[in-house]
């Protein structure tokens, strides 16, 4: 059983933040970060094909052949089984690599985002993770990308009631902390008031 470190109510849906391991997840679908070659890679990509063995890998490479034969762009999302995994499905999406800030990386980390929840509602997902995404090996800043990640996630929420929960599955304690102030902030604008004040 999961212990959220922070959990709120967006319309209908609950958003919750816990610090773990994604892989042990049991919601119906986990989000990986993945590359544009969908054939597995370091960090959370990696877990995610050791932990769900090579079913993943096998319908990765089948997308490959038949609809991504340049592998799947930043910004998109695809679907696959979660083969051993808790979670039934693993939804891949690449997010931007961080170069600064001046090269679309905002709104391609919010479609990444966004992608893969709208995914999430056309299989009829109602629970999904999500790691951090772009802040590991593609440099995102931590800071800037949980601000894209909140804003984004609780839009749609708003505007979209099917998901059950939302859930983000952040690698650090201090990555937790950083998300939990960004929502606290985006829920509560008063509070980011007083911050600035004080």
């Amino acid at each position: 059983m999961i212990v959220p470190d922070m959990n709120v109510k967006i319309a209908m849906s609950g958003l919750t933040l816990v610090t773990g391991d994604i892989t042990r997840q049991e919601t119906d679908a986990i989000v990986n970060a993945a590359n544009s070659s969908l054939m597995g890679g370091g960090g959370v990509d990696g877990a995610i094909h050791g932990a769900g063995g090579p079913e993943i890998l096998k319908e990765c490479k089948t997308l490959r052949k038949t609809s991504l034969p340049d592998g799947l762009p930043a910004g998109k999302a695809v679907i696959t089984t979660g083969g051993k995994l808790k979670a039934r499905y693993v939804i891949h999406t690449v997010g931007p690599v961080w170069k600064g800030g001046n090269s679309g990386e905002t709104e391609l980390l919010a479609d990444a985002y966004r992608n893969s929840l709208l995914l999430a509602l056309e299989t009829g997902i109602k629970t999904i993770s999500f790691p951090s995404i772009s802040t590991g090996a593609y440099g995102y800043p931590v800071e800037k990308a949980s601000g894209i990640a909140i804003k984004t996630v609780v839009e749609f929420l708003e505007n979209n009631k099917e998901l059950d929960e939302v859930r983000f599955v952040l690698h650090s304690r201090h990555d937790l902390m950083v998300y939990e102030k960004t929502l606290q902030e985006l829920i509560n604008p008063d509070r980011k008031q007083q911050d600035l004040k004080g």
